[in-house]
């Protein structure tokens, strides 16, 4: 095997995805902890740390102790490269979510023990269905006291539709909570000494059948009930089947608090294991092979203002195929142009470092100077292939915005077309007029709060939102063969137009589209708009 093939393979590359408050951020950190990336770990709440977590660096995260944006890391352990994705729990950004876990071969979905499966880890779970990649469960908050762990389990298995396969069982939770059973092993492992999670702290391993050092090192009630547990375990449980898990049809779940570092370490070489090398990916020639193919890459997500000093703005691309060199041509494929990257580096969060050679299954951030949209692919200059796009959600609120100082008028037009081609918002024109009247679509009504935020902190522009009725979008599936000026529609239907001067439809209630479709024969509308 090459070097280069033997890079590409030590790559994992997955995104952690999971319901608000459960506790994923503070997962995150610990994974750095033990990679060697930060030395003291961060809690997103921060009162026993007084440190905020490194992938929430927004002003707004700080502040109300959510993820907003995804961010991406990297680090280094037991000879793996890894590349977290964490991405927004709140379901206002469900979008940055979908787009994120495109880039991803798996996902790592963390469930709140007390709580269970909750709404949003339905509809995440629903999108990495979509993908179809292998998800591995982490259930959290094991120092809490906890539902039962049968019933957990239970409930992941009709909620998602997921066979569970237990990799390691808790031993009781809340101040009972004592440690975890590796079933591999078949030892108990406790832990002491983390001083609140900041440490790696130390463990203790204790195989099963000592059982007189079982029951000094947890109590005879634990050792008792764990030596029950384990009997029902080995009776009821799934199979671990390698295939299943990666066809995405069953999920190994670990247990443990992120919080106390109990059970982060073990759910992390289990899942190095288990995960798999970068994917082939889908393009309009065929499949992709990672190590087979010449460099080629995809644009995800773009960034603007991560650097306070100079607005910049940073396309982030998870690389396919081969191996990138920082001094090499490129083709970007949407923009038809061969062009270097400027300043390709790999971001911790907010901290960046030039890098000057990267692999498939990393993602890099470049500069971007205007020219990239999410969906873009690059390639070789002697190709020409385009990856599969990225589908645009629908915006179910939308709200007039004007700005208060009319002489800002370009930073404002600046400022809300940067945070579009993020694709966080999406802006519409009325169909026949220029840029006075903006409207801007949002997924969820948080997304107007961190606009108005943006825009005031990044741009220095105020600006006062008027909320519209319309619930429904709908984009013009033939528009070459409609003439949109004489659509017959609703009284509350209204024609606008994207960014890219598509024209589109907005509607109060879903009966006026039926409507508008049975007064228009031949007009085709979809939901979904492809980058």
């Amino acid at each position: 095997m090459n070097h280069y093939t033997e890079e590409i393979n030590r790559r994992r590359t997955f995104a952690i995805i999971s319901h608000p408050d459960a506790g994923k951020t503070t997962l995150t950190e610990k994974f750095l902890l033990y990679g060697g990336a930060i030395n003291l770990a961060g809690s997103v709440k921060g009162k026993a740390t007084a440190r905020h977590a490194v992938s929430d660096w927004m002003g707004i995260e700080k502040e109300r102790g959510i993820s907003v944006t995804s961010s991406v890391l990297q680090f280094e352990y037991d000879g793996y490269c890894i590349n977290i994705l964490d991405t927004p729990g709140h379901q206002d950004f469900s979008e940055d979510t979908y787009r994120t876990l495109m880039a991803a071969d798996s996902a790592v979905m963390v469930i709140d023990a007390s709580k269970g499966v909750e709404a949003q880890t339905r509809k995440l779970f629903k999108v990495c269905g979509m993908r179809g990649i292998p998800i591995f469960t982490f259930i959290n908050k094991m120092d809490r006291d906890a539902n039962d762990t049968f019933d957990l389990l239970d409930e992941i298995e009709k909620e998602l539709g997921i066979a569970t396969c237990p990799i390691n069982w808790p031993i009781g939770s809340g101040k009972g909570f004592k440690g975890v059973y590796d079933r591999e092993k078949k030892c108990v492992i406790s832990y002491s000494d983390t001083e609140k999670g900041t440490k790696e702290g130390t463990t203790t391993e204790v195989p099963v059948e000592e059982e007189s050092e079982l029951r000094a090192l947890i109590g005879d009630e634990a050792a008792d009930k764990l030596l029950e547990e384990i009997e029902l375990l080995d009776g009821a449980s799934a199979e671990f089947d390698l295939a299943q898990v990666q066809a995405g049809k069953l999920t190994p779940v670990c247990f443990g608090s992120a919080l106390t570092n109990f059970g982060v370490e073990i759910f992390l070489q289990h899942f190095l294991k288990m995960a798999t090398t970068p994917l082939p990916r889908k393009a309009d020639i065929g499949l992709i092979e990672p190590t087979e193919h010449e460099f080629s890459a995809f644009v995800f997500k773009i960034q603007a203002n991560m650097n306070k000093a100079h607005r910049d703005r940073i396309a982030f691309m998870r690389i396919c195929s081969g191996k990138f060199d920082a001094n090499m041509e490129v083709r970007h494929v949407q923009g038809n142009k061969v062009m270097r990257l400027s300043q390709p580096q790999q971001i911790m969060a907010d901290e960046r470092k030039i890098l000057s050679e990267a692999y498939a299954g990393d993602i890099i951030g470049v500069f971007d100077p205007g020219i990239f949209s999410i969906g873009d692919t690059l390639c070789m200059p002697k190709e020409k292939f385009q990856y599969e796009g990225i589908p645009t959600f629908a915006p179910e609120h939308f709200a007039r915005v004007r700005q208060l100082d009319t002489m800002k008028r370009k930073q404002f037009v600046k400022g809300i077309e940067q945070i579009a081609q993020e694709g966080a918002i999406q802006i519409f024109q009325e169909f026949n007029t220029g840029l006075e009247e903006i409207i801007v679509g949002v997924v969820g009504v948080l997304q107007f709060d961190v606009l108005k935020y943006r825009l005031e902190n990044e741009y220095n522009v105020e600006i006062r939102l008027e909320n519209l009725p319309y619930e429904h979008i709908r984009w013009i599936e033939n528009k070459e063969e409609v003439d949109i000026a004489k659509l017959v529609g609703t009284s509350d239907m209204k024609k606008v137009k994207d960014m890219k001067g598509n024209p589109l439809l907005l509607f109060v209630n879903p009966w006026s589209i039926g409507m508008t479709l049975d007064r228009n024969k031949g007009l085709v509308l979809t939901e979904f708009s492809k980058n």
